[in-house]
């Protein structure tokens, strides 16, 4: 089982936790760790960019000139996109551009993620985060004294009011409480700081159930067992 040194705030060992190994001892799965990054923008693109067809933009609906005699082109609508201040071809129209993935799926990604950032030396657990004054001046100190250099996720309650007064204007670091760590942070982020408190509740939030870990068999007439597929109970029952 994999361990961590728990540091103070003054960079000094205070003690020592050990880590799960289903959560920080997972081998790292680039691809999933990939597809789940795509997932997660993906989720978060507004989708709102649009242009006007023919049918949006202003003009009137007369007929310029007669079909025939004049030894011009014929016309169907000044909205035309062939003239100037017609509509638009084919143009980008609002959308929605996310889709879902698995929820074992980015556990496993972020436990990936995780995990790798511990083999790395780049996951460092401090006692608690208790500053005097939510100054940024203190709350650079600290971070220069625990040698956190680069981009910083810091994970801890959202109720400590100072260190989210004090980070926040700080840009290469972001404070998120444990239901709100993504795998892109994850990997936007080179260093990551959790506490003792929040490695318990990462541990709650991404370890596996155990029916998604344990395999249902059928036995065949022979006495053979083979893996089968979960069915659920009220399959083709009337709702």
């Amino acid at each position: 089982m994999p361990t961590a040194k728990v540091l103070d705030l003054t960079s000094k060992e205070v003690g020592e936790i050990e880590l799960p190994e289903v959560i920080f001892d997972v081998p790292l799965n680039e691809p999933l760790i990939h597809e789940a990054v795509r997932s997660f923008l993906a989720n978060r693109r507004a989708g709102t960019s649009a242009t006007k067809t023919r049918g949006d933009v202003s003009g009137a609906g007369r007929k310029l000139w007669k079909q025939k005699g004049t030894g011009r082109a014929r016309i169907a609508s000044l909205r035309s996109p062939l003239w100037k201040g017609g509509g638009n071809v084919h143009g980008p129209q609002p959308r929605d551009w996310s889709y879902n993935l698995p929820k074992k799926m980015r556990k496993r990604a972020m436990c990936s993620a995780i995990s790798e950032r511990l083999r790395e030396g780049n996951l460092i657990v401090v006692s608690e985060w208790a500053l005097e004054h939510p100054k940024t001046r203190e709350f650079l100190d600290t971070m220069g004294t625990l040698k956190l250099n680069g981009k910083t996720l810091i994970v801890d309650s959202l109720k400590n009011t100072k260190l989210m007064l004090a980070s926040r204007n700080v840009q290469t670091a972001k404070v998120v409480n444990s239901y709100g760590v993504n795998i892109y942070d994850l990997i936007n982020h080179q260093k990551v700081v959790l506490t003792p408190r929040t490695v318990e509740e990462l541990v709650g939030i991404l370890k596996p159930r155990a029916k998604d870990d344990e395999e249902v068999y059928q036995t065949r007439q022979d006495g053979e067992e083979v893996p089968g597929q979960r069915v659920p109970e009220n399959r083709g029952a009337a709702v």
